[in-house]
C-alpha cells in the first residue's frame, strides 16, 4: 500500500455507502436484541434453573459470569483472529453461536453444558459488539452513523424492557428450558434476516494485537477510554444497588420497584434515540451533559431519596441520560479512530465490561462499610468527575497514528 493510500485510510477508515441500508442496520437491531435477551434471561430464571439442575443459585448464577469474562476477553481478540474474513459472515457466524448458546442451555442436563452454552454467547455478545460501530459505519453514510448507532443501541433497550420481566412470567407458565427454546427462534430470526440483508463487508484496518496497543496510544485515546470507564462505572455502581436503595430508603415495595425500573426502561429507550440526533449535532456537548445530568441525579437520590414519586421521575431522567451515553461513546471512535474502528470497538467494550465489574464491586464495598446512600453519592461524584474530564480533556476529531 502507497503513502498516499496508507494517509487516506487513516482519514476515511472503511468506505461508507452512498445510500444508507437501514434494512441491514434493522437486522443487527434485531441481533443486539436476542443477544442482550440471552444475556439476561437467567437472572430472571435462577431460581428455577438452579432446581432442575439440581444446584444451588450461587451456582447457577456464574452462568451470568461465565458471559462477562468471555465476552470481555473476546472483545480484545476478536478483530486479531478474524482480520481475514468477510464481516458479514462473521456476524452470522456470532448470531449461529447464540442460536447454539441457546440451545445448549435449553437441553442442559447439568451446569458443565450450561457454561459451554454460555461460553457461546459471551464470545458472540463481545465479537457482535466489537464490530457494531464499525458496521454503522458500513451500513451508512457518515453523518447518519449517530442515528443508526441510536437504532442499533435501542436493541439493548427493548431487550432491558422485556426480557427480564417476560422471562419471568413466562418462565412461570412455560418453563424455564422453553423460555430459551422461544430465545433459539428470536436468534433464528436474527440470522435469516441478517442473511438476508447484511451486504459484503471486507474487512479494513490492521487488526493485530499490537494495533491495540497503537491505538490506546493516539492522541486523546486513553483519555477518552478513562472517561468512558468512569461514566460506566459510576452507573453500574449506582443501578446494581437501585433495588435495596428504593426498598430501604424510598420505603418502595417489589411492586413499585417493578414499576420504577419499568419507567427507567421506557426512558432508556426513548434517550437512545436522544442519543443519536444529539451526538449528531455536538458530540462534545452529549459526551460531557449526560454524566453531568446523571451525577446530579445521583446526589439529588442520596440526599432526597425518601420520596418514591420523586424517586420514580429521577430514575426515569436516569434513565434517559443513560441511554444517549453507549450511543455517543460508539459514535466517538467511530469519529476519532475511523481507520481502526474494529479495534477500537474492542478496547471501548473491554472497558464497559471492566467497568461494570468494578461499579458493582466498589459500590457493593461501599455499601458494607457506610449505607447504600453512600453508594449514590460517591456514584454522583464519579459522574461529575467524569463529565468535568470530558469537557477538559476529549476531543471528537481523528487521532492519528504517530
Amino acid at each position: 500500500m502507497s503513502e498516499c493510500e496508507c494517509i487516506d485510510r487513516v482519514l476515511t477508515g472503511p468506505a461508507a455507502p452512498h445510500a444508507p441500508a437501514w434494512s441491514a442496520v434493522a437486522s443487527v437491531t434485531l441481533g443486539v436484541f436476542a443477544l442482550v435477551t440471552a444475556e439476561f434471561l437467567p437472572a430472571s430464571l435462577l431460581t428455577p434453573m438452579a432446581a432442575s439442575l439440581g444446584i444451588n443459585e450461587g451456582l447457577a448464577g456464574q452462568a451470568v459470569t461465565t458471559t462477562a469474562v468471555v465476552a470481555l476477553v473476546t472483545s480484545l481478540v476478536i478483530a486479531t483472529l478474524t482480520r481475514k474474513l468477510d464481516r458479514r459472515y462473521l456476524l452470522l457466524g456470532f448470531s449461529l453461536l447464540l442460536i447454539a448458546s441457546n440451545l445448549m442451555v435449553a437441553f442442559a442436563p447439568g451446569l458443565a453444558l450450561l457454561l459451554v452454552g454460555r461460553v457461546l454467547l459471551g464470545i458472540a455478545i463481545g465479537g457482535f459488539w466489537t464490530m457494531s460501530a464499525a458496521t454503522a459505519m458500513r451500513l451508512v453514510p457518515e453523518a447518519m452513523v449517530p442515528r443508526a448507532l441510536s437504532i442499533i443501541f435501542s436493541g439493548v433497550s427493548a431487550a432491558t424492557i422485556f426480557a427480564a420481566p417476560l422471562g419471568s412470567y413466562l418462565g412461570g407458565m412455560l418453563g424455564w428450558r422453553n423460555i430459551f427454546l422461544l430465545a433459539t427462534l428470536l436468534g433464528v430470526l436474527s440470522f435469516i434476516s441478517q442473511l438476508l440483508t447484511l451486504p459484503r463487508m471486507a474487512p479494513s484496518g490492521h487488526t493485530r494485537l499490537r494495533t491495540l496497543v497503537e491505538v490506546l496510544g493516539r492522541p486523546r485515546i486513553g483519555l477518552g477510554m478513562i472517561c468512558a470507564m468512569l461514566v460506566f462505572t459510576g452507573h453500574f455502581a449506582l443501578f446494581t444497588y437501585i433495588r435495596p436503595f428504593l426498598e430501604t430508603v424510598a420505603g418502595v415495595g417489589i411492586e413499585g420497584v417493578s414499576g420504577i425500573l419499568l419507567g427507567f426502561g421506557l426512558a432508556n429507550f426513548l434517550g437512545t434515540f436522544l442519543g443519536g440526533i444529539m451526538a449528531g449535532r455536538s458530540l462534545r456537548l452529549t459526551l460531557s451533559f449526560m454524566p453531568l445530568v446523571m451525577g446530579a441525579i445521583g446526589l439529588g437520590l442520596a440526599a432526597l431519596g425518601n420520596s418514591p414519586v420523586t424517586d420514580a421521575a429521577m430514575v426515569a431522567l436516569w434513565g434517559a441520560a443513560f441511554g444517549a451515553v453507549p450511543v455517543a461513546w460508539s459514535t466517538w471512535l467511530t469519529r476519532t479512530v475511523p481507520d481502526e474502528a474494529e479495534s477500537a470497538g474492542g478496547l471501548l467494550v473491554a472497558a464497559i465490561q471492566l467497568a461494570i465489574a468494578l461499579g458493582a464491586a466498589a459500590g457493593g464495598a461501599i455499601f458494607n462499610a457506610a449505607d447504600v446512600v453512600s453508594v449514590f453519592s460517591a456514584s454522583g461524584v464519579v459522574l461529575l468527575l467524569a463529565a468535568l474530564v470530558i469537557v477538559t480533556g476529549v476531543r471528537s476529531h481523528p487521532a492519528e497514528a504517530a
